[in-house]
Formats: C-alpha cells, structure tokens, sequence
C-alpha cells in the first residue's frame, strides 16, 4: 500500500476508536452540553424580558442564539482536551508509538472525531433553540451553508487548541482547567448583550477576541443584520488558530517522551 493509502486507513482507524469512546461513554459530551443549554434557559425564561430592553423574550432569544452556538463550541471542545490527556497519561499513546501506524492518523482521529461530535452538539442545542422560539425565515439557503461552514471551521480551529492543551497537560483535570478559557471567552463576547451597551475600558476585551466576530458574522447570517468586516476577521481567526493548533499540537506529540 502506498504512504497514502495506509495514513487514510489508519486515519479511518482511529476516528472509529474516537467515536466509539465517545457512544460508549456520552456522559463527559453531555455534561459539557450542559452549559450552553442551561444558559440558554436562563437567560431567555429568566432574563429574557430584561436584557431585551422591553423589546420581547422573542427579540433576545433571536439575538442569542447565535452565541450559545459558538459558546456550544468552546463548551464541547474541552471534552477533546480531556480525552487526549488521558490517552497520554494512561500510556495508549506510547503504545501506538511502537506501532506500525502512520503518527499523524492519532491526532486526525481525535480532531475529526471531535468536529463530528461537537457539530452533532451544536444542532442539538440549535434544536432547544428553535423549540424555544428561535426563527431565521429570512436567511437564504446560501446564507445557511455559510453558516454551517462558519462553524465547521470555528470548531476545527478550537479542537485542533484543544488537542494542543490536552498533549500539554499531564492529566485529565489538568486539562479540564486549562482548557476553561474556551468556554469563558463567550461570556466576555457580544454573545449576550451588545458591544455598545459595555463600558468603554472593557469593550477592547469583548471586541478583540475570537468569539465577537464570529459571533456577529453568524448573528449576519442568520438574522440579516450587519456583518461589515467580521466575516473575514472571523475566518482569519479560524484559519490562524487552526494553522498554530496544528503546529503546537504536532511539535508537542513528535517530542520524545520522558
């Protein structure tokens, strides 16, 4: 077989034994689920009618929506960081290293593992969601394949982080804690409330970061609101993540272990 063709199989192999983690132990995924959707609920049952700003629980849950999603990414990717710890701290990775597999197909396997779990998340809480109220009518069918992809790359770009995190930790609580900043991010973005309703000495904090621009090129997307120059600060956001995940994750699993 050629060098291809046995990386593709052994790729194949390990998203498999990924997903089969995953089915047969849901409770970490499920548990990280839990975030996203119990702020979705508090948020439009309990603060609905206030942060609306007398506009309606309506108007609030079609502007938050788009920020549990990506919150939903962040949330689900720290599951990734954890089950990569605990394959390096339990010695299957040491293991693999004796075999004759192509070393690249690990790391594949547990980021593309984790992209199908964490868009399979996301649909789930898009679901509560529009059970809650949530409509996008005016978004065009090319407008929703942009969203879809928006995501797709914002959680490669986050696992790929996270895959980096869990290699760098030396167990999985570690990991858990180091991996925490991607679920707060979107708690400082323009997730919940809007950029200009912030004090002027945290607005740089909020505004300058990953989450507030993908966050409104969605909100854009679906909503038909204002995307301006977020749609290509957001993809420079994913692609450079991406680019220094991949690089940070690989350089850390090439070293000798100790």
């Amino acid at each position: 077989m050629s060098t291809l063709s046995l990386a593709a199989r052994d790729s194949a192999t390990m998203l498999r034994r990924n997903l089969l983690h995953a089915r047969r132990y849901p409770s970490l995924t499920l548990n990280l689920l839990l975030t996203p959707v119990m702020l979705l609920l508090l948020f439009v049952y309990i603060f609905g009618d206030t942060m609306s700003g007398g506009a309606g629980r309506s108007e609030y849950i079609a502007y938050l929506v788009p920020g549990i999603l990506l919150m939903t990414i962040g949330s689900t990717t720290i599951g990734t960081a954890v089950s990569v710890s605990t394959d390096m701290s339990e010695g299957i990775i040491a293991r693999f290293r004796t075999m004759s597999i192509h070393r690249g197909s690990i790391l594949f396997g547990h980021v593309v593992g984790s992209v199908l779990q964490t868009v399979i998340s996301v649909v789930l809480v898009g679901a509560i969601g529009v059970a809650m109220g949530f409509r996008s009518t005016d978004a065009t069918l090319l407008e929703w394949l942009a969203a879809f992809g928006l995501l797709v790359l914002f959680a490669l770009a986050f696992t790929w982080i996270a895959v980096g995190m869990g290699l760098a930790s030396p167990h999985a609580e570690a990991a858990s804690n180091n991996a925490m900043p991607l679920i707060l991010l979107p708690l400082v973005s323009s997730a919940f409330v809007p950029l200009d309703s912030m004090p002027g000495w945290f607005r740089p904090i909020a505004e300058y970061q990953p989450f507030t621009p993908a966050i409104e090129t969605l909100r854009g997307l679906l909503l038909g609101t204002e995307i301006g120059d977020n749609w290509w600060i957001a993809l420079a956001w994913c692609l450079g993540l991406t680019v220094l995940g991949h690089r940070w994750s690989k350089a850390q699993f090439d070293r000798d272990p100790k």
